[in-house]
């Protein structure tokens, strides 16, 4: 499962359309020294919560993290303005240097260094179990690539050739005249081949699976049995590489129906996320829901109580008992729900979709439905709005826009061209389904997520039991810092990602205002509204 895909069609082989497929993949292993600390440091803020310190905000470092991130846009501003010939040489690099040390700044000033100090001395040594354990992940992480690329080692090539003859098998069962190359690793039917290549392995995936089961048992420790419970990691592997092997099938069959565009820029770009998101879900189900693998207290009764004043389920008779087994709050559901919704619709469309996703309004339909199935618990919250909310978010709107306006000219965008080419009745259908979405259900579903759910997560456990007014600047952060994350276009798009964060945290700032969840959708749906005109207005399709 690679995150980006580069695709070119050539005459050169061996029967006519020919796709080869050349994952331009970023390197995950090399990563996991990264995300080790980043688990570290996630502990070590359970830890600073269970001490209930006092850790104060410090300004000093909070505005040199400002100065370093304008320095960025400045960088990136005089880059798209065609000024980078003034600037040295290495300013890609220096850019680079200035986020690293502005995202420290920001850490330093929301936990000052004493603070950090404390955490390392009281989790004694989990940061020494961290680094080793990244350090183990770069190195078993270049340990599996050898089986998947043919050097001249024993083991080497035995995944790659592994999913070439099982891509062959399963292809057999439904088409007459499958064709393979164990040469050249190429596997298809004699209108369409595909040459397996790194980018087809699946090793990302299996990283990606691998890091998620390990994190979630040892975050659910208390809950889980073990070592019953271990089992779920070489069962999720398992998974991972057969539906990569499904994956590669269906890829197949799209492009031997000559839906090349499909295959090309739809399906397979998505594809393996949709199967990574089909095996968290099963895992986090399993871990729940199989009583082999979960403790029970005995005498717990799993019924459902009468719902709260404020929207949130509670559990009759031990309900402190029965949530802490849970894990979270029951209320979870209501305030996740929709955003999933969204995700899911997101994979459907785009993985039906080629250059132009004509199945939009499935995002629409979905958030809407889920919304409205939870209504009944989230009715009660304060839906109302003042004069602050609206005014976020046409600050939002400008600080969205402020790069494309140093640019002077929209950027190139393929909607454009996609729209034109449809019906009037179906070009406007399909904008009028990308406005409501953008004005109406993103808005309540992402303010439900990030800030009712993620902001107060990171407060507490109980998160329905914290008040919107009660949000620290930590989870305020935390939480913008996640949202600006699903905003990024690739994994280097840091100008998305720091617009983005700046958005959750003005989004932040209006449902903290009157803690009404009112003002942070209004401010969110403001900014969409906006954006969408300016769409609309000057035809600049890149902004959607």
């Amino acid at each position: 499962m690679a995150f980006e895909y580069v695709y070119c069609f050539s005459g050169r082989g061996p029967f006519p359309g020919h796709l080869k497929i050349f994952g331009a993949n970023t390197d995950l292993y090399g990563q996991i020294p990264l995300f080790a600390y980043v688990v570290f440091l996630g502990f070590g803020h359970s830890r600073w919560k269970a001490q209930k310190e006092d850790i104060p905000f410090g300004r000093i470092f909070f505005g040199a993290h400002l100065l370093c991130m304008a320095a960025v846009l400045s960088i990136t501003l005089a880059t798209l303005k065609g000024l980078g010939w003034l600037l040295f040489d290495t300013f890609g690099y220096t850019k680079s240097s200035l986020y690293l040390l502005g995202t420290v700044l920001l850490a330093l000033a929301c936990v000052p260094p004493r603070s950090w100090i404390r955490a390392i001395r009281s989790t004694g040594l989990l940061w020494l179990y961290s680094s080793l354990a990244g350090v183990a992940g770069w190195y078993l992480g270049s340990s599996v690539r050898l089986l998947w690329t043919a050097t001249s080692t024993a083991q080497s090539g035995m995944m790659q050739s592994g999913t070439l003859y099982a891509v062959k098998a399963l292809l057999g069962v439904f088409l007459p005249d499958v064709v393979i190359d164990p040469a050249s690793f190429t596997v298809g039917t004699p209108r369409y081949l595909i040459t397996i290549a790194a980018g087809c392995s699946g090793v990302e995936g299996l990283g990606l699976v691998l890091l998620f089961t390990s994190v979630w048992l040892w975050y659910y420790r208390k809950e889980c049995r073990f070592p019953q419970a271990f089992l779920l990691i070489p069962c999720a592997l398992g998974c991972s590489w057969l539906l990569n092997i499904v994956r590669l099938c269906a890829l197949i069959f799209i492009m031997n129906a000559r839906c090349s565009e499909v295959a090309g820029f739809g399906f397979h770009s998505v594809a393996g996320w949709i199967s990574f998101t089909i095996i968290a879900l099963a895992f986090s189900l399993a871990t729940q829901r199989l009583s082999w693998m979960r403790k029970i207290p005995p005498g717990v009764s799993c019924a459902a109580g009468p719902p709260r004043s404020d929207g949130a389920e509670t559990l009759p008779g031990a309900s402190a008992e029965l949530r802490e087994d849970r894990g979270e709050s029951p209320a979870i559901r209501a305030y996740l729900v929709p955003f999933l919704a969204i995700l899911a619709a997101a994979f459907v469309s785009k993985a039906a979709s080629g250059n132009f996703e004509w199945l939009y309004a499935l995002r629409f339909f979905a958030a809407f439905i889920a919304l409205w199935h939870f209504w009944p618990k989230l009715k009660s919250l304060d839906w109302s709005f003042g004069w602050f909310g609206p005014v976020a978010g046409v600050a939002v709107f400008l600080v969205w826009m402020a790069p494309a306006w140093f640019q002077h000219q929209p950027a190139a965008s393929p909607l454009g061209q996609a729209l034109a080419a449809l019906s009037p009745t179906a070009r406007w259908t399909w904008i009028a389904f990308r406005v409501a979405a953008a004005v109406v259900t993103v808005p309540i579903a992402e303010e439900l997520a990030f800030r009712g759910y993620l902001a107060r997560r990171f407060i507490s456990r109980e998160f329905d039991a914290v008040s919107f007014s009660s949000l620290t600047l930590l989870s305020i952060c935390l939480s913008s810092a996640v949202f600006g994350l699903e905003h990024m276009k690739n994994l280097m798009d840091w100008q998305h990602l720091l617009l983005g964060t700046l958005a959750g945290l003005a989004f932040a700032a209006a449902l903290r205002w009157r803690g009404r969840m009112g003002d942070a959708v209004a401010a969110h749906a403001v900014s969409n509204l906006l954006l969408a005109a300016w769409v609309l207005g000057f035809s600049d399709w890149a902004q959607w």
